[in-house]
């Protein structure tokens, strides 16, 4: 899949696509369903299939406080993207001079003169342009006009459920993760590199891996049991994300216990590893504590509930039994 980083490296060899617009955060259920028609559509007109993302998206750069928790970084949807055969990704930059085009400007600077559209698919919801004045109504118009077609994402429904990811974002508040995955398509999970941290963990018999969340919000915060996996191998452990408020952090942070972790030459330590760490029992909030012993205590109770709940799960190989205990919101 090739990647057009910005607007000014869309080249002459770019024009004639089928393309739809939007976040895809997450690329769930419903977006891999666009994304089948796009692909159809594509195979149909003889052009490449397109997808259009904004890095940031709109709301992070107008009103970062009401923006929503991310499901993914960029890198992890164009992972997605990729595994879901498009051509090609259009990575914006959305900045207050793209958010000043108007919609005609955008119509015609970039849908027509430089992508060269045969279809469009966007959702009839769809607003783009300087006040958000361009709608669906008015694609379809300069469609007629400039010789594109324009049609609407029909939504995609589970279980009688909309499949959205503000849906999922619900699922994850409640940690209702098997939700979660039934309109994910698969577990949510966080992915990263391990970085250097302050390597207050190990002092106290639990080093942790920091993860940078590389996101404006996180859609998780509290302590979880988690899967973890690292060159290859699944572990147990357990996780907080937050911000540490013991220690006085700042940033939002996903730290990860692995328990029974055995360095090998071939993997000494996990610094500059990319971990891939799925959540899947919630056990507490995060919170600040009197001081370091009591942090200390909680993390060993956490610890030690985690392991109990590990146990139950190998012994009955069922997820199941693990979320019908008591331990979600």
């Amino acid at each position: 899949m090739e990647l057009i980083r910005g607007l000014h490296n869309i080249k002459p060899k770019h024009r004639g696509c089928v393309l739809t617009i939007g976040n895809f955060d997450g690329v769930h259920l419903g977006h891999q369903a666009v994304l089948a028609r796009v692909r159809e559509q594509a195979a149909s007109y003889g052009v490449a299939s397109a997808v259009m993302i904004f890095e940031p998206q709109p709301l992070e750069l107008f009103a970062p406080e009401k923006a929503p928790a991310r499901l993914c970084r960029w890198q992890d949807k164009f992972r997605l993207l990729s595994d879901n055969g498009i051509d090609r990704v259009l990575l914006t930059q959305f900045n207050q001079r793209f958010a000043n085009l108007t919609a005609e400007q955008f119509i015609e600077d970039v849908l027509v003169a430089k992508l060269g559209v045969k279809l469009l698919v966007v959702g009839d919801d769809f607003r783009f342009g300087k006040g958000r004045t361009g709608d669906f109504k008015l694609l379809q118009r300069a469609g007629e006009h400039f010789g594109f077609t324009v049609i609407d994402t029909a939504s995609y429904r589970t279980e009688e459920i909309r499949v959205s990811s503000t849906a999922i974002r619900s699922a994850l508040a409640t940690a209702d993760f098997a939700a979660a995955e039934r309109m994910l398509g698969r577990p949510f999970a966080f992915t990263g590199r391990v970085r250097h941290g302050a390597k207050r963990g190990r002092t106290i018999g639990f080093p942790t891996a920091n993860i940078a969340l590389q996101r404006l919000h996180s859609p998780l915060h509290g302590v979880y049991m988690v899967n973890v996996e690292a060159a290859g191998k699944l572990y147990d452990g357990v996780a907080n994300i937050g911000r540490k408020p013991t220690v006085a952090g700042e940033k939002e942070l996903l730290e990860v216990h692995i328990f029974d972790f055995e360095a090998t030459p071939e993997l000494p330590d996990l610094y500059g590893q990319t971990l891939h760490v799925t959540p899947l029992v919630w056990l507490r909030d995060e919170k600040k504590f009197a001081d370091f012993a009591a942090l200390q205590a909680q993390i060993n109770e956490d610890a030690a509930t985690a392991r109990a709940l590990f146990t139950a799960m190998h012994d009955d190989s069922s997820c199941e039994t693990l979320r019908a205990k008591q331990y979600n919101k």
